[in-house]
């Protein structure tokens, strides 16, 4: 049986706010900077921003304790030395540390293959969105599948229709899931749909967008979405800022802590800014897991 360590509540308090951008650094581990967020050289679907971060082909996130739980494999009363300090490393700042600076990949789009065979037989088949659906973003240039990799690419634009930001997301349905922002990219412009009322619905991965629209497409077509492809409230506030009709915004995160809490803490944002807001929580993990247990999936 492991050792009793005793911690009080403002010790652990002190281990969960600790930057992990810093902590990371102290630690020999290269940062990239990800707009306000930091992405992990060593594993590029982990971003880190103050004492949060996220997984975003695990899908799941929290702070500073978990992290050094879950990616040192430690156990919490390990976690809490860490981030204390107490393991003969010193103490974690937690006043945020700048990384050093890194000159930031250029953005661009992934080269397009020649057909979208492959990328509308898994979203049609395998995650049983409609094929009118994945046409209509296709058409407008939102999405797409690229070369050599066969990766869904969902395709953000700023006001000028110039794309800024691409969301890759593996069509196979073998080994690891493969979901990744291309460097570069401005989280702010994320994957979006422009409408014409004045609403505004929110997700965190483009799927479960489409797969939203295509459990509920009375409409769809006259509402605005976006999906923040993680969970920064970054382009939530861009897509109000461009768009000052809206003033309804309708939470659609995933159905699990991390999805919670970044609902949370957007609400507190949004209702603060004067805009309606409503949590639309799905039946099962996410809208995706919804429209397939609908629809017979795969899963």
């Amino acid at each position: 049986m492991g050792k009793f360590v005793y911690f009080t509540s403002a010790e652990k308090r002190q281990a969960n706010e600790v930057d992990l951008p810093s902590f990371l650094r102290d630690r020999g581990e290269k940062l990239l900077k990800a707009g306000r967020e930091y992405r992990l050289v060593s594993d590029h679907s982990i971003t880190v921003r103050g004492p949060m971060w996220y997984d975003h082909a695990a899908r799941k996130g929290g702070r500073a304790i978990s992290f050094v739980q879950q990616f040192y494999d430690k156990t919490y009363p390990e976690a809490v030395s860490i981030l204390l300090g107490r393991d003969g490393q010193g103490i974690i700042p937690i006043a945020k540390q700048e990384p050093e600076p890194q000159e930031p990949k250029p953005f661009a789009l992934p080269k397009p293959y020649l057909t979208m065979r492959r990328m509308y037989a898994y979203l049609t088949k395998h995650r049983c969105i409609d094929r009118d659906v994945v046409t209509a973003f296709v058409q407008e240039k939102l999405l797409y599948e690229d070369d050599p990799h066969h990766n869904c690419v969902f395709v953000g634009l700023d006001e000028n229709g110039e794309a800024r930001h691409a969301h890759l997301r593996s069509t196979g349905s073998q080994g690891k899931v493969f979901r990744i922002n291309v460097e570069g990219s401005d989280i702010k412009h994320s994957f979006h749909k422009n409408g014409t009322d004045r609403s505004l619905y929110v997700f965190e991965a483009p799927i479960d967008l489409l797969s939203h629209i295509t459990l509920y497409p009375a409409g769809w077509l006259e509402h605005s979405y976006v999906a923040c492809c993680g969970t920064s409230i970054q382009p939530v506030l861009e897509r109000l800022r461009q768009n000052p009709k809206l003033d309804t915004v309708y939470l659609c995160l995933d159905n699990d802590e991390a999805g919670e809490d970044a609902c949370d803490g957007m609400l507190d944002t949004l209702e603060d800014m004067g805009y309606d807001v409503e949590r639309l929580r799905p039946e099962g993990k996410d809208w995706n897991d919804d429209l397939q247990a609908k629809r017979g999936g795969h899963g």
